[in-house]
């Protein structure tokens, strides 16, 4: 089965992450078993959701690993003008919710399994599908724990994230917070007996303002990425029951991406530290004033060396003389920091196109895509195709 007829399927699976993935485990489970392949399935907690590892030759060796994930993002509130869980084919591009970020990648991968059974690998393709990547790399943790444990763990990895075909060395860290502004309700009309929630959350977000402008400034650099510094971002306030109530909580989602040389924890640890002053600041009017912060999500950048051997050896499989790194987060800097496995991305389409409506997906880059893969396939019936 080809790459595009396979990415038809994927399309039509609606794997929103609010949503379960397990129909399109269910088709994967089914397509690898047809050729022999065996997978692994590790379930969520719950059940509802699942990551998927299989390998194709021999299992008493590392081999590369192909990791994609399964989930997409809402098309609540946009404007489709295509079906957004269908594939539609129109002047080279393949359109549809997930074509780019990344099912396109992994239909290509799971192609490369299906040719890879009927070939004598020396080194094993080791394929990774998880879930829930995209409200913070959450999914793939159960998986990573397995390859822990395993006797043997991937030499390499290939996160086929849209890079346009690029070999990307790195992304930031992230860490995802959530403060809590906690004041005192009262009547709008005794306003200032009573201590607003909502002030104290202003208050907290000129701190992380200013705390951006100094990383703009005095924070550390690298270069390779489109915006080169660390950024802190609010992305959500939650506040208010009524207009004349005085609220006595005020939430704030806010995060902060780090790049490698920065430490995110030293930044948190100062913006704790803006919320203690801003909190007592305010404690003569309401002595229960606090401004407590809890972090929900958090994951590490990659920073893969970018004259290390695993990167020589992508860049051999598509002919890049250079190397990008990638704003967006990836669950390759788990694989590298918890897994010990060198990591790159790499993989067909835009980040422009993701996310919108009418994402797509060009044939011309599945087929560059395809082409890196039949070149690794190649690779792994040699001797020694890579040695990290």
């Amino acid at each position: 089965m080809d790459t595009i007829p396979i990415l038809e399927k994927l399309l039509g699976f609606a794997t929103v992450s609010r949503d379960s993935n397990l129909d399109l485990i269910g088709f994967v489970t089914d397509l690898l078993g047809r050729h022999g392949i065996a997978s692994t399935i590790i379930h969520s907690e719950d059940g509802h959701k699942a990551n998927l590892y299989a390998t194709v030759g021999p299992a008493d060796r590392p081999g590369v690993m192909l990791s994609g994930h399964s989930d997409v993002v809402p098309i609540d509130g946009q404007d489709w003008t295509l079906p957004p869980f269908a594939m539609t084919e129109r002047d080279g591009r393949l359109y549809g919710r997930g074509a780019a970020d990344m099912k396109g990648f992994i239909a290509s991968a799971l192609a490369a399994c299906i040719k890879a059974s009927t070939m004598q690998l020396r080194t094993p393709l080791h394929l990774a599908i998880s879930y829930d990547e995209e409200i913070g790399c959450i999914g793939v943790r159960s998986l990573v724990e397995m390859l822990q444990g395993a006797p043997q763990k991937p030499l390499l990895c290939i996160v086929g994230e849209p890079t346009s075909m690029q070999v990307a060395t790195g992304h930031k860290g992230k860490i995802g917070a959530r403060a809590f502004c906690k004041g005192r309700e009262g009547h709008s009309a005794l306003a200032p007996l009573a201590l607003n929630a909502i002030h104290l959350g202003c208050d907290f977000v000129s701190a992380l303002r200013r705390e951006q402008d100094r990383l703009a400034t005095e924070g550390a650099r690298d270069g390779d990425y489109d915006i080169p510094y660390t950024t802190v971002h609010v992305g959500k306030m939650n506040a208010g029951v009524a207009l004349n109530i005085v609220p006595n909580l005020c939430q704030i989602d806010f995060e902060i991406r780090n790049v490698a040389a920065d430490n995110p924890e030293h930044i948190l640890d100062g913006l704790r530290a803006e919320a203690a002053r801003i909190a007592a600041a305010a404690s003569s009017i309401a002595p229960e004033a606090a401004i407590d912060i809890e972090v929900f999500n958090t994951y590490p950048g990659l920073d893969t060396p970018a004259a290390s051997q695993a990167v020589a050896f992508v860049k051999s499989l598509t002919g890049a003389n250079g190397t990008i790194k990638v704003a967006f987060g990836t669950e390759g800097g788990l694989f590298s920091r918890d897994v010990g496995t060198p990591t790159v991305v790499c993989g067909p389409g835009s980040m422009a196109q993701g996310h919108k409506p009418d994402e797509f997906v060009s044939i011309e880059q599945l087929h560059r895509c395809d082409d890196m893969l039949a070149k690794l396939l190649q690779r792994l019936t040699e001797a020694a195709p890579l040695e990290m």
